[in-house]
């Protein structure tokens, strides 16, 4: 066996030392990159998840809308807007929050729950009906906007009215409230008069 010099025992390790460096080091960089690209993808995963929990959370105060209006539940429809909310529609406009909007809401309105004393069906009672919902948040602040419709035993079978709503919500104390609500009529019930002219 032959020894081999200094030289060449020193050049071999060196050799071997950059052969190791070559593997090792690329490596250690993919490694480091997929930790920064998975440290991306879960800060990302983690906002979509946030907003689509958002979307969701907003879709529930829309239905909820519908749904304390036609029971004539007011507190619980008033409680669905922010404290300096805002409502305007058919009926008028009504600001300054969920106790300004209870009062317009009961003097317009007034009761006409969807069962009577007898449980029957109440004659003026209203049923909406919501969809197409295009939900828009950016951080503690949203847009929305969708589609109504609208029947009522009192004014006969079919659709009465059809509409748009275009809202601004605000997150207060962690919870989706209606800033303003803008309710668009866009399609009323033929009069009886054109009915029966038919």
């Amino acid at each position: 066996m032959t020894r081999l010099s200094a030289f060449t025992r020193y050049r071999t390790t060196a050799a071997i030392i950059v052969l190791i460096a070559g593997i090792a080091v690329p490596s250690v960089l993919m490694q480091a990159q997929q930790s920064r690209q998975s440290a991306i993808t879960l800060a990302a995963l983690a906002a979509k998840v946030k907003q689509l929990e958002d979307v969701q959370e907003i879709t529930n105060v829309l239905i909820a809308y519908g749904r304390t209006l036609d029971a004539r539940d007011f507190k619980g429809y008033s409680s669905l807007f922010a404290k300096d909310g805002s409502w305007s529609g058919g009926m008028g406009t009504v600001t300054g929050g969920p106790q300004a909007i209870y009062d317009f809401m009961s003097s317009r309105i007034g009761g006409g729950a969807r069962r009577n004393d007898n449980g029957a069906a109440n004659a003026n009672a209203t049923y909406h009906i919501m969809s197409n919902f295009k939900i828009d948040v950016n951080g503690d602040n949203a847009t929305a906007s969708s589609r109504w419709t609208f029947v009522s035993a009192a004014r006969g079978p079919g659709i009465q009215l059809a509409g748009k709503y275009e809202d601004t919500l605000v997150r207060e104390a962690g919870v989706w409230k209606f800033k303003s609500r803008q309710a668009f009529n866009d399609v009323t019930a033929p009069s009886t008069a054109a009915t029966n002219a038919r």
